[in-house]
């Protein structure tokens, strides 16, 4: 039998984890603690199988107790499937999984080739909050995932909300924040498992692929989309800590990811709290953004200048000098992912996506894929129209058009799984191809402006002694990259021009929302109401 999971998952530092064993929460009481040790087994195939399909199969070990647990939806779903059985040992027992997700996959070769990938021991702590209205589970869990001869601590606390309001869960897990500097972390346990078990660390995540249902409203899109999104940007917190450059680049991708869904949807959206949460999402993106542009600006145009032997000691010099700057900007993204301010945001971000009132309820109601067609022509058609005279905009003007491309390109990523055609699929693969490369010249174009900034400032302040070898050198850099300037507003002119093949075909008119040869039906109804959805 199939249980919704709705929990909340926190990484929290092992020296605060012993005080929450008698929380204090306002307005709720705590029952008295129980402790069990709890040994759980994960099982998958050599390629991880499972795993691919987005399962989990856990056989975990309580006392004398066996029990089997399959898991869907691996994410942050605020609600997940999970499915128990009692067993007589340690062993899984595929003849179990009837009526779950694993069951298309289960047979006897699947049995034969499903094997122990890792293993977590765990103490567990369980404390009972009750609330006027709601029952909480606080688990504080303290042991290892271990995977071969690696090994992880774990230090986490769970909320599951038994029964009752998810405002009373988010209310107890922004105590946990204040009380134990707790971190919400949106990855499970299995996750973190199968990285320990394939040698990984300070992983650096990607986005994932979207799956939209063709029958979801587009509100409910939406919170598939922003869930996403949120996981993307979260889950590189740690890389970002370390020091990792492409995590710092991959958490700013999920950022910009968040705030494109943000403002593609924007006319469902209300507008109070929306706009508290693009303010923090913008707060955290603008910390980053130092460190990222002096990283680009040291790797492609500072380093392969330094070696020149016609700039001398004024490359060493701009070396040194953006290279300081670049650790002084890691270090401010560092500083920002170990706030409060970032450990709130999560928390406030994750509720304003679940929360009945942030989608208008009147809007609500249309279907995904009419609202996706709409939008996709719509705002092709604006980017031709703003591409036709790119060499006359300046370069505030072209950084707008850039904007506008990624975030097409965006939505052709979170709306791709509602055109499953050949033909459509192809036309989208064509559209994000000519989106990629006006995003790309037009953004270096726009890193041009920001390095001259850099570099005449840099000069500006270095010792007098080596004012002028800077600036020599400086002036080479940007003098090369200045040869390239018109050569790239041609090409995303020439790219831009690209779409209008597409912008004219009838990919998007499926039978199903249009008759054949009629204009778009959802373009009309939906103009007025999504008229500053590109803000």
């Amino acid at each position: 039998m199939m249980a919704a999971e709705t929990e909340l998952k926190f990484h929290v530092p092992a020296r605060k984890l012993k005080g929450l064993k008698k929380p204090r929460v306002a307005g709720s009481k705590s029952g008295a603690p129980s402790e069990s040790d709890l040994v759980s087994t994960y099982f998958d195939t050599a390629k991880h199988k499972l795993r691919r399909h987005r399962l989990t199969l856990r056989v975990r070990r309580d006392g004398g107790n066996y029990v089997q647990t399959i898991k869907s939806a691996a994410g942050p779903q605020f609600e997940r499937g999970e499915w128990e059985t009692d067993l007589a040992d340690g062993h899984f027992d595929l003849d179990k999984a009837e009526g779950t997700p694993l069951e298309k996959l289960a047979s006897g070769r699947l049995g034969r080739k499903l094997k122990p990938v890792f293993e977590t021991s765990v103490r567990r702590i369980t404390v009972p909050l009750r609330t006027k209205r709601s029952e909480i589970e606080l688990a504080i869990d303290r042991g290892y995932t271990t995977a071969g001869h690696r090994s992880r601590r774990i230090d986490e606390v769970e909320l599951e909300l038994k029964s009752g309001r998810p405002l009373d869960l988010f209310r107890v897990a922004r105590a946990l924040e204040r009380k134990a500097a707790a971190e919400l972390d949106l990855r499970s346990k299995a996750e973190h498992g199968y990285e320990l078990a394939d040698g990984e660390e300070h992983v650096v995540v990607s986005a994932g692929s979207i799956v939209l249902d063709a029958g979801l409203t587009a509100g409910a899109a939406f919170r598939v989309i922003a869930r996403a999104a949120l996981r993307h940007f979260s889950s590189n917190a740690e890389a970002v800590r370390e020091g990792e450059a492409e995590g710092i680049h991959q958490m700013r991708v999920g950022l910009r990811r968040l705030r494109a869904a943000i403002s593609l949807f924007s006319k469902i959206l209300t507008v109070a709290p929306t706009e508290d949460i693009k303010t923090q999402l913008k707060w955290l993106t603008n910390a980053l953004a130092p460190a990222r542009e002096l990283d680009v600006f040291v790797k492609e145009d500072i380093e392969p200048a330094s070696h020149d032997a016609l700039l001398r000691r004024g490359g060493k010099a701009i070396r040194q000098e953006f290279s300081g700057r670049r650790d002084r900007a890691f270090a401010g993204a560092r500083h920002a992912v170990n706030s409060r301010r970032y450990r709130s945001m999560l928390i406030d971000t994750l509720q304003w996506i679940e929360a009945k009132q942030t989608v208008a309820a009147e809007d609500e109601g249309g279907p995904i894929k009419e609202f996706a067609a709409a939008l996709l022509h719509r705002r092709i058609r604006k980017l031709r129209k703003d591409g036709r005279r790119l060499d006359e905009l300046s370069a505030q003007e072209r950084h707008k058009v850039r904007i506008r491309a990624k975030k097409l390109r965006y939505a052709i990523d979170f709306f791709e799984s509602l055109f499953p055609r050949k033909g459509e699929r192809k036309q989208l693969a064509r559209l994000s191809r000519h989106l990629k490369r006006v995003q790309d010249a037009l953004g270096s174009l726009n890193d041009f402006v920001a390095h001259r900034k850099l570099a005449v400032d840099a000069t500006l302040k270095s010792p007098h002694r080596k004012e002028r070898a800077s600036a020599f050198a400086s002036g080479v850099v940007l003098g090369r990259e200045e040869q390239a300037v018109k050569p790239l507003i041609k090409v995303a002119a020439r790219e831009v021009r690209g779409t209008r093949e597409i912008l004219t075909s009838v990919w998007w008119r499926t039978p199903d929302i249009y008759a054949a040869g009629d204009a778009p039906d959802c373009l009309s109804r939906s103009a007025a109401s999504m008229r500053h959805s590109s803000a």
